[in-house]
């Protein structure tokens, strides 16, 4: 079977069109009249990104490894998207390299960095309690290889405190990886603060920026830290392409073997689509955020103030946070059932983090902030984009409330 693919406008106003060549039969794929509030979980791409890649597919399809021309248009690309990012984020050219996406690179980092630094005899290694589970998983390996790991905890409004940080590291401590936003709370990390103590004891300090890379601008060199993971899947980019950032002079294993690739540290055939797509939409999201976190303000002003008149209902985490990540404990309402029962009326939430969402499990962030098991599977997560309106923030708390309401009755 041979199918043809026609992409409209990915946002669903133009159909994609499939014709399957065996019968010439086109399906339609119709914009459902849908209301996405889970962009900390993926958003769609945009069609200019999409417009950005397209070439890469099948004009200028070369391995970027092939020394011939159209080998050399590849690499050009690669090389560009590379300097964009770099340039971008206040790193060198040969500082960025490129991933699968945020799970590798959250693994590469902490597996990498720690396997590094034990031949230096530093076989601890601290990562906070609230890490995504790509570094939660990575923590657990170098467990099970004999290292040392110490989970930080963190306080009730969900950050961890400088003071946890300075009574955890010893001598012996090779990397603290603490993210830079929580991917549930949207709760801001003290970054600069905790790399300056990890600096002080010799130690490398990782970031897992993939939340925060869309709302935030940054520099690596103000942050002060020697690793930073991010994904284009969250800014209006492509599925499946990342970032790792590694300061030149920090030493970290080759994680995927058998290619010579991104300076002979991670092997497989460079997705040239992916990084030129991953640099445009990270482009226009650092040209647009401002104006973005701004509309986005709005829009969950104007949810939580449609919600207002529900009893039993807060927000959890505090401090400074992202200005579209809201994670709400609702009261005697099941997260799972709220979740589905808002689906079936067109309005897209999660329970979690999305690479956990096929979990029962409370959620391991909440219990970390001190709730109970029974408050955390009370608790849904509502993360805005830039692609919403208020008169969506509007809709989606009318249809929230009397969800809620009806759960409650029953």
């Amino acid at each position: 079977m041979i199918c043809v693919l026609i992409f409209g406008d990915v946002r669903g106003e133009n159909c994609c069109k499939r014709e399957l060549a065996n019968d010439k039969k086109w399906t339609k794929i119709e914009k459902m009249d849908r209301i996405y509030l889970d962009h900390a979980a993926t958003t769609p791409m945009e069609k200019s990104v999409l417009d950005k890649m397209l070439p890469y597919f099948c004009e200028v399809f070369g391995n970027a490894d092939s020394p011939h021309g159209i080998g050399r248009r590849a690499v050009n690309a690669v090389d560009d998207a590379r300097a964009c990012v770099a340039a971008l984020i206040g790193a060198k050219m040969n500082e960025v390299y490129f991933t699968s996406g945020g799970t590798e690179a959250d693994n590469w980092a902490v597996i990498g960095g720690a396997y590094a630094q034990r031949e230096k005899g530093k076989d601890h290694v601290i990562l906070s309690a609230i890490e995504h589970h790509a570094v939660l998983y990575a923590g657990e390996k170098l467990e099970k290889e004999g290292f040392s790991v110490t989970y930080l905890p963190v306080n009730r409004e969900g950050f961890v405190e400088s003071s946890v940080l300075q009574e955890a590291i010893t001598e012996r401590t090779g990397l603290v990886g603490v993210m830079m936003v929580n991917n549930e709370t949207g709760v801001i990390q003290p970054v600069r603060a905790l790399a300056e103590i990890a600096k002080s004891r010799g130690a490398l300090f990782f970031t897992d920026g993939v939340q925060a890379a869309p709302y935030i601008p940054f520099s690596v060199q103000a942050l002060g830290v020697d690793m930073l993971s991010f994904s284009s899947h969250k800014f209006f980019g492509p599925k499946g392409c990342g970032v790792l950032y590694v300061k030149n002079g920090v030493k970290i294993e080759k994680f995927v073997g058998g290619g010579e690739q991104e300076r002979g540290l991670r092997g497989g055939t460079t997705n040239v689509p992916g990084v030129v797509g991953l640099a445009e939409a990270y482009q226009q999201n650092v040209d647009t955020m401002y104006a973005s976190n701004e509309k986005i303000k709005q829009i969950a002003r104007r949810f939580m103030e449609g919600i207002s008149s529900l009893s039993g209902v807060s927000i959890n985490g505090g401090g400074e946070k992202l200005p579209g990540v809201l994670n709400l404990r609702v009261e005697g309402v099941n997260n799972v059932d709220l979740l589905y029962k808002l689906d079936l009326q067109g309005v897209c939430i999660a329970v979690g983090s999305a690479c956990a969402s096929g979990s029962i499990a409370p959620s391991h962030v909440l219990l970390a902030m001190g709730l109970t098991e029974t408050e955390a599977r009370e608790c849904v997560r509502i993360s805005f984009g830039r692609d919403n309106t208020e008169e969506e923030g509007a809709k989606a708390a009318e249809i929230f409330v009397k969800t809620v309401e009806s759960l409650r009755k029953f």
